[in-house]
């Protein structure tokens, strides 16, 4: 079972960038697909990107594809997020989350078996 923790959020002024980390431990991290969701006050989570075990991207959310790079070092135990060009509606806890699973839409939050605590980020206009 693996327990992650992410980072790196924060208040910045639209069009500006952050990077957000999550740390993995207590399982394999390489065994798991990783993914990024998103949770705005008042809103479903919404998928935001999805990686595959060997650091490839698989998909990315309309609402964020062309300003967000995923990415994962494996040696680190460690998922990223590049967020550039943000905007106000950017805004919203981000959670990393872990599947066990070999196919899948990727998309859903039950296709994913393990999350983290999830941390805040705040874009001004």
């Amino acid at each position: 079972q693996v327990q992650l923790v992410e980072s790196g959020g924060g208040l910045v002024q639209a069009g500006g960038s952050l990077r957000l980390s999550c740390a993995a431990s207590g399982g394999t991290f390489p065994n798991y697909v990783m993914a990024w969701f998103r949770q705005a006050p008042g809103k479903e989570r919404e998928f935001v990107a999805a990686i595959n075990w060997s650091a490839s991207p698989l998909l990315y959310g309309d609402s964020v594809k062309g300003r967000f790079t995923i990415s994962r070092d494996n040696a680190k135990n460690t998922l990223s997020l590049q967020m550039d060009s943000l905007k106000p509606e950017d805004t919203a806890v981000y959670l990393c989350a872990a599947s066990r699973r070999y196919y899948s839409s990727w998309k859903a939050s039950n296709d994913y078996d393990f999350w983290g605590p999830g941390t805040q980020v705040t874009v001004s206009s």
